[in-house]
Order: structure tokens, then C-alpha cells, then sequence
């Protein structure tokens, strides 16, 4: 099974790979970084509402899928997982959209708060274990229409 998991990865990143040229738009993001690039389809959670909700209740993701949480200026975050019944990996990032910290698998209904850090502007949800399976780690870069393109490290 993990020898499965683990080529579907592969299959994931080198076909998002081939695919990085094209252009961004609002409903997607690129992530980059040592182990290669990488494409999910977002919903975006950019208003206090969609904020409060985001994938509560939902009883499962598809692995290409994700919740970009946008805020308008950058602040220090912390997120839980009330309501939420999936493992979530969250991927912290600050306004130039630099992944400056990952937390890995949180637990589904925990209350516990997780603490991303402060100067935080972004805050991407994926399936949980995928960001270790994929070789994500802290420095990752996103491509996305949301970040300053004046100050974004990898600029659409």
C-alpha cells in the first residue's frame, strides 16, 4: 500500500510539473520546492465567514484538492479542527507566499489550537500525510493570483 501511495505521488508531481506553464488563476495553486512542483484546485476561504467554516463537516478530499485560506494583511494564525472529520496537513505561509511552517497531519474534532507563526498571510489545508509523502517541507514556494506580485517569490 505505501509503495502505491508513494508512486501516485510521483505520478502527481511529475504530471503537475508538466503542467506549471500555465497560468495562474484564482482556483488554483502551485507549490514548488526540492522535490519538484506540484498543482492543487483551491476553494478559496478569503471573508470571515468562509474563514469560520472552512472544510468542516466534509468526510473526505480528493488528494488534488485544498482550502487556500487568504487574509488581508499579514498576522499570526492559529487554526484547530472543530467539526473538521479529516486529517489535515496545513502549510503556513507568509506574504511573498514561502512555506515558513507545516503542520503534519492534524487530528480530526481536535480542539487543540495550532499555531502557524506570526506575519502570516496564507494558509493552505491538503489531505493529511500528503505534504511528507509529496517531500513538501518549510520553504516551499505558492503560485497564486492572491500573494503581491511585486514582492511574491514565485510570481505568476
Amino acid at each position: 500500500m505505501r509503495l502505491v501511495r508513494g508512486c501516485i505521488a510521483m505520478l502527481f508531481v511529475m504530471v503537475s510539473a508538466h503542467l506549471a506553464a500555465a497560468s495562474c488563476s484564482e482556483n488554483t495553486v502551485w507549490i514548488r520546492g526540492d522535490f519538484g512542483e506540484a498543482r492543487f484546485s483551491v476553494e478559496i476561504a478569503d471573508t470571515q465567514r468562509s474563514r469560520a467554516i472552512g472544510l468542516m463537516n466534509r468526510p473526505s478530499m480528493p488528494s488534488s484538492e485544498g482550502m487556500l485560506f487568504i487574509y488581508p494583511r499579514p498576522q499570526p494564525l492559529s487554526f484547530w479542527m472543530r467539526n473538521t472529520l479529516i486529517s489535515l496537513d496545513m502549510l503556513f505561509v507568509d506574504p511573498t507566499g514561502t512555506v515558513t511552517h507545516i503542520h503534519h497531519e492534524a487530528i480530526p474534532l481536535d480542539e487543540t489550537s495550532i499555531y502557524g507563526g506570526d506575519g502570516l498571510t496564507h494558509v493552505l489545508e491538503i489531505n493529511g500525510g500528503l505534504a511528507r509523502l509529496l517531500g513538501i517541507e518549510e520553504g516551499a514556494e505558492l503560485r497564486h493570483p492572491s500573494f503581491d506580485q511585486n514582492n511574491a517569490a514565485w510570481a505568476c
